[in-house]
């Protein structure tokens, strides 16, 4: 097979319309194994592919780019970069997106590679043309020069290239092409100082970090609401949230917040500043973020009574991160009639809201009721059952009805309520005690999709997870649960196979 990879490299120099002949090549190569190849290639260089990638044919370019995916994936960075470093610069400014994101993933793999990636920050001109493309229209290829540079950055070398050299201002010239192209830049630059204390220090001093904070004020609603996307990926790292805390980014959010009332467009951005503080306050707890910013829980009630299906959302998600933990859920129940109100909203939405709105509704209430083994205090219990109480009347029978609609997010949202209440002894005593619940639960038809069994697994284990689920339950409900779980989640009865054989 060499051989004949050999004579079709010597035929394709010779010929005017190399078509055939490439495409010939490219059959040849995909059938020879990967690590069968690399003997090959290492011997041989594979310039007059390069060379036709200089055409306007764009069959033969494509099938260039295919045959040199799989010769390259062959090499190893090293020798990509030492054997074809004029070609893969040349790749870079190609006028062919499909050259341009070939480069591309070529300078991620020697990103990756120590002596490979040395090679590549020495180049300037390379570094260069990376940057560069994050501002092509094309956005796979952006999203490839991003990945690469990201990738480089892991070093301090490469912090050093990145944000201490010229380069920089090759970055910063790329920002001024355009809103959308300065997001990608901030994309690019949020990402690498997410990694660790040492890059954001780089990307702080660079100033692209303090750029990104002053549009959080600007006058264009959406640039704003973008910017505070890209602020709350910095508050995910913890040396993140200290830095945004230096820089007075919370309060500043805050205020925000407070003066959203008074600005028309903010539906536009709010959403944003309420995720921001939801994610701050799982992160760094829900007490100390509540106590100093009482505008963000607030206004999270506030959006859970709105009309705005948007806000609504938002709200209830944010609730459901809040009240996830046993100290959001403290939080929560210390605000007294105020979270009542919220609660009675969710049963009101739960029935007869939207079926995303219903569905984002069932999410955040199995959230509220979730308590996991060591936390069941005899406190916390009282709470999470005086909370699913307030739902209905016969709040077992609310959502049993709503898990019996033909929407398999609502089916499977309603069996994960159920699965948070299934682990504590009040929730057994309510199910046991609804009448024909524990046959419901045991009735394999309902649900025939892969999630809806998968969801009813998960609440037979949660109710066989209880040490007090045998005595509540009983000694027949607990035997029948066994041989559910024994079973496992797709099982189906011999009696039920051969009726719907019959049926067929």
């Amino acid at each position: 097979m060499a051989a004949s990879i050999e004579s079709l490299l010597e035929e394709i120099s010779d010929v005017e319309d190399p078509i055939e002949e490439l495409q010939c090549l490219k059959t040849a190569l995909l059938s020879i194994p990967l690590s069968a190849l690399r003997d090959f290639v290492s011997g041989h260089r594979f310039e007059v592919i390069f060379s036709l990638l200089n055409s306007n044919e764009r069959e033969q370019v494509e099938l260039c780019v295919d045959i040199l995916e799989r010769i390259l994936m062959a090499c190893s960075p090293l020798q990509v970069v030492q054997n074809y470093r004029a070609a893969l610069q040349a790749g870079l400014t190609h006028p062919n997106d499909t050259v341009k994101i070939l480069a591309l993933t070529q300078v991620g793999r020697m990103a990756e590679h120590p002596d490979a990636a040395v090679e590549v920050l020495n180049s300037r001109n390379i570094l260069g043309s990376v940057i560069h493309s994050i501002a092509e229209e094309n956005m796979m290829v952006a999203k490839q020069a991003i990945q690469s540079l990201s990738k480089l950055s892991g070093t301090k070398t490469g912090l050093e290239k990145l944000f201490r050299s010229d380069l920089l201002n090759d970055l910063k010239d790329v920002m001024t092409t355009g809103d959308i192209i300065r997001y990608r830049v901030y994309e690019l630059v949020v990402g690498i100082a997410s990694e660790c204390p040492l890059s954001l220090g780089y990307c702080a001093n660079s100033g692209i970090l303090s750029q990104l904070l002053t549009e959080l004020t600007g006058d264009d609603v959406l640039i704003r609401a973008t910017a505070i996307e890209m602020v709350t990926t910095v508050a995910h790292s913890q040396h993140g949230r200290k830095y945004l805390g230096r820089e007075g980014v919370m309060y500043k959010i805050s205020n925000m917040i407070k003066e959203a009332d008074t600005d028309p467009f903010s539906s536009l951005y709010l959403p944003g500043l309420v995720k921001f503080f939801g994610n701050l306050a799982f992160m760094d707890g829900p007490q100390l973020v509540c106590e100093d910013y009482p505008v963000f829980q607030n206004k999270v009630f506030e959006m859970a009574m709105d009309t705005d299906p948007a806000m609504v959302g938002v709200a209830l998600d944010t609730l459901g991160l809040l009240g996830s933990t046993v100290e959001g859920k403290q939080v929560l129940q210390k605000t007294g009639e105020k979270f009542k109100s919220v609660l009675l909203r969710m049963s009101q939405l739960t029935s007869s809201g939207a079926t995303e709105l219903r569905a984002r509704c069932l999410e955040a209430i199995s959230q509220l009721l979730t308590l996991q083994p060591e936390q069941q205090t005899e406190d916390l219990l009282a709470l999470t059952e005086s909370w699913f109480r307030l739902f209905s009347k016969h709040p077992i029978d609310m959502i049993r009805d709503i898990s019996t609609q033909p929407f398999p997010e609502l089916h499977c949202g309603a069996l994960r309520v159920f699965t948070a209440v299934a682990a504590q002894a009040w929730g057994q005593r309510l199910m046991v005690s609804t009448p024909g619940f524990m046959e419901f639960i045991l009735d394999r038809s309902t649900g025939q999709r892969k999630e809806a069994k998968d969801a009813k697994f998960e609440l037979v284990s949660s109710l066989l997870s209880s040490s007090s689920a045998a005595e509540i339950l009983g000694s027949q409900n607990y035997i029948a649960l066994k041989s559910y779980q024994r079973e496992g989640p797709y099982y189906v009865s011999a009696v039920a196979a051969v009726g719907m054989e019959g049926a067929q």
